[in-house]
C-alpha cells in the first residue's frame, strides 16, 4: 500500500514539475498583456444599395480608438492608456466606445500624447473622448443615441463628448456631406444601422463611407529627393500584403522627408482604385500605422 501511494506521488508530482513552467508561462503572458482586448464592433465599407433612412451617420474622427471599461481607458488593442486622473475623474461608470480625438488632421499629435507612459499631462488638456457608443449596453442603437446624450449631459467633464449623430435623406445629401467633411481635411463617414444591437467584430450594422481607399503596406527601401527635395527623401518603396511593390512620394511632410519611415514599419496609405497588375492608383502617404 505505501509502495503504491508513494509511487502515485512520484508520478504526480513529476507532472507538476512538468506544467509549472507553462503554467508559469501563461501567468506572465497574461501579466504581460494585461487587460484583455475590448470587444469591439468593426466597420464594413458603405454600398451604394444601402438603405440610407435606415442608418444614423456621423464623421469619422482621424483620433486614437479608446474603450473606457468604467474603471480604465483602452485602445483597441488592450493596452491600459494613462490620462491624467483629471481627465476620467468624473466619467460614467459604464463601457464606452469613443474616439480619443482634438481636431481634424492631428492623428499623429494624438497618437503621441497617448503613447506616453510619463508625461505632464499637458498634451491632454487638447483631447477628449468622443464617443460613438456603449457596448454592454443590449438595445438598438437609436436607443444608444439617446443614453449616450444623457450620459454627456450629465456629465459635469470638460474630457467627454459624444459625436454628432444625424440622419440623411438621401445619398445626394450624403456624399454632399462626406464631400465638405473631406475638403476640410476630415477623414469620412460612419453609418450605424439604427434598429441594430451592439455586435463585436466585422459587422454590416456598421459601415464607412470615404471619398479615398486606404490599406498598409510595409517599408522596404526608399528613392532620394530631386529638385526642391534633393538631399532628402523622394519616394517610399513599399509592398503590400499580397506582394505587390511601388512607391509612394506624395503626402509625405518636410520632416518626415527628412527623417524617413524605418524599414520595416508598416505605414497606412490612401489610393483610388488599382491598375490591371493590382498597384494602387494615385497613393498617398497617410500615416505610420498606429500600433496601438
Amino acid at each position: 500500500m505505501f509502495q503504491s501511494t508513494t509511487y502515485q506521488q512520484i508520478i504526480c508530482l513529476i507532472f507538476l514539475l512538468s506544467i509549472l513552467p507553462n503554467l508559469q508561462a501563461q501567468q506572465l503572458s497574461k501579466d504581460k498583456m494585461g487587460q484583455k482586448k475590448p470587444r469591439l464592433q468593426l466597420a464594413t465599407k458603405y454600398q451604394e444599395s444601402t438603405v440610407i433612412n435606415d442608418y444614423w451617420v456621423s464623421e469619422k474622427l482621424d483620433g486614437v480608438r479608446g474603450y473606457w471599461t468604467g474603471k480604465q481607458l483602452l485602445t483597441r488593442s488592450g493596452n491600459v492608456l494613462s490620462p491624467p486622473k483629471w481627465f476620467v475623474e468624473h466619467w460614467p461608470k459604464v463601457a464606452m466606445g469613443g474616439e480619443l480625438w482634438s481636431e481634424r488632421g492631428q492623428f499623429e499629435q494624438i497618437s503621441a500624447c497617448v503613447r506616453r507612459k510619463l508625461a505632464d499631462g499637458a498634451c491632454w488638456k487638447n483631447l477628449k473622448l468622443m464617443i460613438f457608443d456603449l457596448p454592454q449596453q443590449t438595445n438598438n442603437f437609436t436607443a444608444r443615441i439617446a443614453t449616450m446624450k444623457q450620459l454627456t449631459q450629465d456629465n459635469s467633464s470638460h474630457y467627454l463628448a459624444m459625436i454628432q449623430q444625424q440622419r440623411v435623406a438621401n445619398n445626394a445629401e450624403l456624399y454632399a456631406w462626406l464631400n465638405r467633411v473631406v475638403d476640410s481635411h476630415g477623414e469620412g463617414l460612419m453609418l450605424h444601422l439604427a434598429s441594430a444591437t451592439y455586435q463585436s467584430g466585422r459587422s454590416k450594422n456598421l459601415l464607412k463611407l470615404k471619398r479615398h481607399q486606404d490599406a498598409e503596406a510595409v517599408v522596404i527601401g526608399y528613392s532620394a529627393g530631386k529638385g526642391k527635395y534633393e538631399g532628402l527623401l523622394g519616394a517610399l518603396l513599399v509592398k503590400t500584403p499580397e506582394g505587390v511593390i511601388f512607391k509612394i512620394g506624395t503626402g509625405l511632410s518636410d520632416q518626415q522627408r527628412k527623417v524617413a519611415p524605418t524599414i520595416g514599419s508598416v505605414i497606412t496609405y490612401k489610393y483610388i482604385g488599382k491598375t490591371q497588375r493590382g498597384v494602387p492608383r494615385f497613393a498617398s502617404f497617410l500615416r505610420i500605422k498606429n500600433l496601438h
